[in-house]
């Protein structure tokens, strides 16, 4: 079984295609990725009207690369699957058309994904993990603690009511004069400073709930920045470790969080995931990793190419889509907002066990 993935919903334009053969083994044949970095540099974030443009311009070929790489035909695929949403609309609309057009053509099934649930599901992916577990997703746009108990079964257990974590990296990356994008940049910076320099607030850290609050954080960084400059090099590497400090902080403790509301709800999690483009970061792995092992669990992370948005986590889930009998009609709908709850209705919890 092989399904064409296509991603588009940001500043990456993806095509990939994944199989699962008859033994059960899962391959990645293809995973073609176009990033836009060097287009938005200069404006210190995603343009969505130059991300369009740019989508457009590169749909055709990222896809063609997909197949060749993969080394099949067009009609040698059993579905084709595209990002739907949540994203930049202009974006997401170059991606479904393309879609649907290879699916009008073929005669294969058309599945429409959520590039969230894309995220939630790499584990299965690159680790055969079985449900339910335990989903931190962390990335410029998201920040959410969910069970994934099955294919398009999510309980939200808290979420971010201002940044996200992505987006706090960013806005501290822009703030210090480092390039775009702010993660690694800042990630690069904090390797060479001194995290106990500043102590900056962890916001939310202790609660209850399982939320999470950065602009509090983002707004300490900003005041002592402006109260100590001109910035040296050695103030702005201090800054950035001092403020990555605080983010694994705030990560650990509202996963921790997140790890009690899975008890209270009765839910027993095979493993604790991270993943979307901040899972990434390493100091906030070895954090993870650390409390992982504290619950008894293992931590579960995408390898690194994985991490970002890419085509193969869009072709997995419209493969995982696929086997529950889940696809769509050309009335699929280019979606801004696509929370993950609202997928529930029309899904199936996929069988427990491991995904092959």
């Amino acid at each position: 079984m092989r399904v064409l993935g296509i991603e588009t919903t940001c500043d990456e334009t993806a095509a990939a295609i994944v199989s699962v053969e008859r033994s059960g083994e899962i391959k990645i044949l293809s995973n073609e990725v176009l990033s836009q970095i060097a287009a938005h540099a200069a404006y210190g974030g995603v343009v969505p009207e130059i991300a369009a443009r740019a989508h457009v311009d590169a749909i055709d070929r990222i896809v063609a690369r997909a197949y060749e790489s993969a080394g099949l035909a067009p009609g040698e695929i059993d579905a084709v699957a595209a990002a739907a949403g949540p994203g930049l609309v202009g974006g997401v609309m170059v991606g479904l058309t393309t879609a649907k057009a290879i699916s009008l053509v073929t005669g294969k099934p058309f599945i429409a994904v959520n590039h969230l649930e894309a995220h939630a599901l790499t584990a299965r992916l690159t680790d055969n993990l079985a449900f339910p577990y335990l989903l931190l997703l962390v990335s410029g746009g998201h920040t959410q603690l969910l069970a994934v108990r099955g294919v398009g079964d999510y309980l939200k257990l808290g979420g971010t009511i201002d940044d996200a974590v992505g987006e706090a990296f960013d806005k501290i990356a822009k703030m210090l004069g480092l390039p775009y994008p702010g993660g690694p940049s800042v990630e690069r910076e904090a390797a060479k400073g001194d995290p106990e320099r500043f102590d900056f607030p962890r916001p939310m850290q202790g609660r209850p709930n399982p939320d999470f609050s950065l602009s509090g954080l983002k707004t300490a960084v900003r005041l002592v920045a402006e109260r100590i400059a001109p910035l040296s090099d050695r103030d702005v590497a201090d800054l950035c470790a001092s403020f990555q400090a605080a983010i694994v902080d705030v990560l650990v403790d509202r996963t921790r969080a997140g790890l009690r509301g899975c008890a209270a709800a009765g839910i027993t999690p095979s493993a604790l995931v991270v993943a979307g483009g901040v899972a990434a970061n390493q100091p906030i792995r070895r954090g993870l990793t650390r409390l992982a092992t504290e619950a008894g669990l293992s931590m579960v992370a995408p390898p690194l190419h994985l991490c970002g948005d890419n085509g193969a986590m869009i072709a997995w889930a419209g493969l995982e889509r696929l086997r529950l009998g889940l696809v769509d009609d050309m009335g699929a709908l280019a979606r801004p907002r696509w929370p993950l709850d609202e997928l529930k209705p029309r899904a199936q919890t996929a069988p427990a066990g491991a995904a092959g």
